[in-house]
């Protein structure tokens, strides 16, 4: 007997399945049958959940960021964590979970897929920042952080960690990295108005 799956299954081994395709044969080679050929599925199964491949891109971009965001959430709302525990948790949550989507930040710099990746960051920005946000302002009540920007200083800390941490713009040396994470870390204290070294702890996590 054929076993009918849920259609949020499906969905999402559609999604699994072309995400590793783009990132093993590149977006441009990748074609729906090859998406088709590792599933086993008939052309209309595709078809029913996305109009094309770049449609199932898109698709594959909008579960990382309410993935993303989900986690952030949960770690804003757990009680048995600090403040600058919560900061750390939520943007560590936005970080690649394994290696194909290490790798897939790359296919979105392909040509024809820049406006996408560029809608991704915005997304993220936009999205989170209520969330890191309510992070800050408790912080702020506990006079761990001192700024009259909580949601404007987050936009622009993830904008900054978005771009100079992505190894599609730029491929740091460890190095190169390291100085440029201390530097962050500075910088994040300084907009929050945090203690000195109060945040160190973010340079051992995004090592």
């Amino acid at each position: 007997m054929r076993t009918i799956k849920q259609p949020e299954v499906r969905k999402n081994e559609i999604l699994d399945a072309a995400e590793k395709l783009f990132v093993e044969k590149g977006f441009d080679k990748t074609t729906v049958n090859d998406i088709l050929g590792t599933l086993g599925i008939a052309k209309g199964t595709f078809y029913h959940y996305f109009k094309s491949k770049e449609e199932a891109l898109d698709g594959i971009v909008r579960r990382r960021i309410t993935e993303g965001l989900e986690k952030a959430k949960a770690v804003a709302a757990d009680k048995h964590l600090s403040v600058e525990e919560k900061l750390l948790f939520a943007v560590m949550a936005q970080k690649p979970q394994n290696p194909v989507e290490e790798k897939f930040n790359a296919v979105l710099n392909e040509e024809g897929n820049s406006l996408l990746h560029q809608k991704m960051l915005s997304s993220i920005i936009t999205e989170l920042s209520p969330v890191l946000a309510e992070i800050v302002e408790e912080g702020i009540n506990r006079s761990i952080f001192r700024t009259d920007y909580p949601r404007e200083s987050v936009e622009m800390l993830l904008a900054a960690a978005l771009v100079i941490f992505d190894d599609a713009y730029f491929n740091w040396t460890g190095e190169e990295q390291a100085k440029r994470m201390f530097a962050y870390i500075c910088a994040m204290e300084r907009t929050l108005g945090a203690a000195p070294g109060s945040l160190a702890q973010f340079a051992a996590a995004f090592g």
